[in-house]
């Protein structure tokens, strides 16, 4: 059973072909820059990369190409035989604890939900339309991002307004990237011994959006960021925490007075971009570090904001038994995972400074004698996606939905 799993950004649409129920990676790519006449079109299949750049003007001409380029290599005959799409949802609110089968009403919903993520939800919810208009008979889900985090307890997911605010309004502390989240959980799960059930896990998806999460006994316990994805840590151009008097303060000293103006600059002219002053990619701020000083100050106050987030989680859940480093940043770079792990050392931990260098694998970073072990494990939130939507596809009657 042949399922696509869609993960679309403003710019991008990033997707991966699945044979389910076996999970084989049939094949994957992405369109960049979308919108653009000069769009970047990447496919990998069986081998073969194809990078080229054409014209992707629309949503719909970017499925189209997708779809079409699918049908050119001979990897499916026609549009039908993806019998369903899995789409990453940014905000499910408290509306979604699971992934859904989209319906008209779940499709009203999404779109409504775009208050709290106006710059996803409203895309994703468009390219699901598409994906209907053009594969009628697959069937679409949409997997959301918020989910993992929704039953948190609610001491931790609860701000300290009026309590009002929240049964009215629902402003509580929602989280993001909770399908990297929970994808990391169950890998722990599988190659800890005696699984995670009965222990605290500290996960960090370190990418250019940024959050970590606090899972225990299995379940998540608290994550850094809050009602939208800007709150937690320090991000590539996102601010992170913030006191909230600086926003009216920085408003009147630099004569905006659109409220969307200054979160813009927190969102994307804030964070190592903004302490750097350089890039908001780290592996350009590694590269100049030795040589600037902004650079090797914003590598600093990455470190600094990590571990005090790691510090309060395993306070908070009274140890930690595994921590787990994950997404680009997580993934690839060795001096962030030993910047991060050398502040926990006091607690027994234990480098491996070999198996630390590797990247882009699974690997224990840590020694066999270190009190808490830590991990390097690549995300893989397609494959996630693929699941819950063959939990779904795997009832349907497949000459049904083909003929």
């Amino acid at each position: 059973m042949k399922i696509m799993a869609i993960n679309a950004g403003s710019s991008t649409l990033k997707w991966k072909l699945f044979e389910m129920p076996e999970k084989t990676t049939i094949a994957s790519g992405m369109i960049d820059r979308l919108g653009s006449p000069k769009a970047v079109f990447k496919l990998k299949y069986n081998g073969k990369k194809i990078e080229e750049e054409k014209a992707v003007e629309s949503n719909e001409i970017a499925v189209l190409s997708i779809l079409d380029a699918l049908k050119d290599m001979n990897i499916i005959q026609r549009f039908e035989d993806i019998v369903a799409f899995g789409h990453r949802v940014v905000a499910g609110g408290e509306e979604f604890k699971k992934s859904e089968i989209v319906t008209e009403e779940n499709l009203k919903k999404i779109e409504a939900l775009s208050e709290y993520a106006p710059l996803h939800n409203k895309v994703q919810a468009y390219y699901i339309n598409v994906f209907r208009k053009l594969v009628p008979r697959a069937i679409q889900v949409a997997v959301f991002d918020t989910s993992f985090f929704v039953n948190m307890p609610k001491v931790n997911y609860l701000y300290s307004v009026d309590l009002e605010d929240y049964k009215k309004y629902h402003v509580r502390r929602y989280g993001a990237h909770g399908t990297s989240h929970r994808y990391i959980a169950q890998r722990l799960d599988s190659i800890i011994d005696g699984g995670i059930k009965d222990k605290n896990v500290i996960v960090l998806h370190l990418g250019s959006g940024a959050s970590i999460s606090a899972i225990k006994n299995g379940k998540a316990y608290d994550i850094s960021m809050g009602f939208t994805p800007l709150a937690g840590i320090m991000m590539s151009s996102r601010s992170g925490d913030i006191d909230f008097s600086i926003l009216p303060y920085l408003m009147k000293k630099l004569g905006i007075t659109d409220i969307n103006e200054m979160i813009d600059i927190l969102n994307h002219k804030s964070g190592l971009l903004g302490i750097s002053g350089i890039s908001p990619d780290m592996r350009d701020i590694e590269a100049n570090e030795d040589t600037n000083q902004r650079a090797k100050l914003a590598l600093e106050m990455y470190r600094n904001r990590i571990i005090k987030f790691v510090g309060s989680y395993i306070a908070e859940m009274g140890g930690v038994d595994a921590i787990a480093f994950t997404a680009g940043v997580g993934e690839n770079s060795a001096e962030v995972r030993e910047d991060v792990l050398s502040g926990f050392e006091f607690m027994g931990l234990k480098i491996d400074h070999e198996k630390n260098k590797l990247h882009g694998q699974e690997t224990k970073i840590t020694t066999d004698d270190s009190t808490i072990a830590a991990y390097t494990i690549p995300t893989n939130e397609e494959l996630m996606i693929a699941q819950d939507t063959y939990g779904f596809a795997k009832f349907l009657d497949l000459d049904e939905v083909k003929n």
